[in-house]
């Protein structure tokens, strides 16, 4: 699996250390023998290596030799040894760790590393040749979190499509919604031509005149009757005398699945929709058919700011085909390889620090070219010394080691 994996050429790989750097250490002065920096990235490397819990986290520095541990800025002893964070200390931390200022640092790298995986090879259509980036939002609960004294925590992430990696991540809070946390996801993104891909819950008019007015960027929102007005003038259109414009098919995990894709276009002097900068409408017609059970058909509205000119059906279809993917590029793998939701991690901060941990791997590998990130990180679980140059950490250890 491991050769699978792209260059790991120092000159294509971001150091993450100075990412860690800008995160706050919550701990007093007085005390301290490891630095933040050396703790988050002991942690960072036993998730690329498949753990699952604080203790995973500190049994892979136990394993890792002290070349690894000078090379991550572990300290020296008087007595000349390093050790290790203790499974105490590393959950001390993670506990109170700043976890707005970890996720902004975990996705200000992975965005860079996004960047320069995708920049060299992306060859979009020329009728999206403008809009080369899509984002899906999406939110996560972690189930495991849940207390009887406390709510489970819930997560609102900013996903890119295809080569999938986190680029922004923020809790939402317990008496409040997704949709309030909008805005403040994708501020200190730079979304300009960028798709913005989201479900229903997200379809509010207020955040959707700000993407498009303050952001510059593009949507595609899906209507369900949660926009009564806005899903009735969709299903009203004359969809019956317009062609399918686009299908495609697929057959996997005990189904068989067809997509086809009809779109309209929208004009303001005939009435418009009451959904702000709509220029088409989109249906997408699907039918499923799963083993020895009826076929289910569904129709689904969506409308998108995106004009007949800069994007074809087929792009808008691949762009509400990515927004679903996300959930098994992602959210899948965060439950079954590093099993989010059975994690039992739930004091203060720490679920929440697990979580940018978990999306820095699953987003490095990927932008590596992993198609299987489970067996991917059961290879480098063999070899501990394979994580700190999949993070960019060379035999260097320059001002970082002690």
């Amino acid at each position: 699996m491991l050769v699978k994996l792209g260059s790991l050429g120092t000159d294509q790989i971001a150091d993450l250390r100075p990412y860690f750097d800008s995160v706050p250490d919550p701990r007093a002065r007085r005390g301290r023998w490891y630095s933040l920096t050396a703790i988050l990235l002991v942690s960072a490397c036993a998730v690329v290596s498949g753990a699952r819990s604080i203790d995973e986290l500190a049994e892979w520095g136990q394993r890792a030799s002290n070349t690894l541990l000078t090379l991550i800025g572990i300290r020296r002893h008087l007595l000349r040894w390093r050790r290790t964070p203790s499974s105490a200390t590393t959950g001390r931390v993670l506990r109170a760790v700043d976890g707005d200022a970890l996720d902004r640092a975990v996705g200000a790298y992975l965005a860079d590393r996004h960047r320069a995986a995708t920049a060299p090879t992306q060859t979009p259509s020329p009728s999206a040749a403008r809009h080369s980036r899509a984002i899906a939002v999406d939110g996560k609960a972690l189930k495991g979190s849940a207390r009887f004294a406390a709510t489970r925590r819930h997560l609102l992430s900013a996903v890119t499509h295809g080569t999938v990696v986190t680029l922004a991540q923020v809790e939402v809070g317990a008496k409040t919604n997704e949709t309030t946390y909008f805005r403040p996801l994708l501020a200190a993104l730079d979304l300009t031509g960028t798709v913005v891909t989201f479900d229903a819950l997200h379809s509010v008019k207020a955040n959707i005149s700000w993407l498009v007015e303050t952001k510059k960027a593009h949507y595609i929102a899906v209507i369900k009757t949660n926009q009564p007005t806005a899903h009735a003038q969709l299903a009203a259109l004359p969809w019956q005398s317009i062609a399918v414009q686009h299908t495609a098919s697929g057959a996997g995990h005990g189904r068989r699945e067809s997509r086809s894709i009809k779109t309209c276009g929208i004009a303001d002097e005939l009435g418009g929709i009451a959904f702000p900068h709509a220029r088409l409408a989109i249906r997408v017609h699907r039918r499923r058919k799963q083993t020895s059970r009826r076929e289910t058909r569904e129709s689904v509205y969506a409308v998108t700011s995106l004009d007949a000119h800069q994007a074809g059906p087929a792009d808008l279809a691949a762009a509400i085909r990515g927004h679903w993917g996300v959930e098994n590029s992602s959210h899948h793998i965060r439950d079954v390889t590093f099993a989010e939701d059975a994690s039992t991690v739930h004091a203060e901060t720490a679920p929440r620090a697990m979580a940018p941990l978990r999306n820095l791997a699953i987003g490095v590998l990927k932008t590596l070219g992993a198609d299987n990130i489970a067996k991917t990180t059961r290879a480098i679980r063999d070899e501990p010394q394979r994580a700190l140059p999949i993070l960019g950490i060379t035999n260097d250890p320059d001002n970082y080691g002690t």
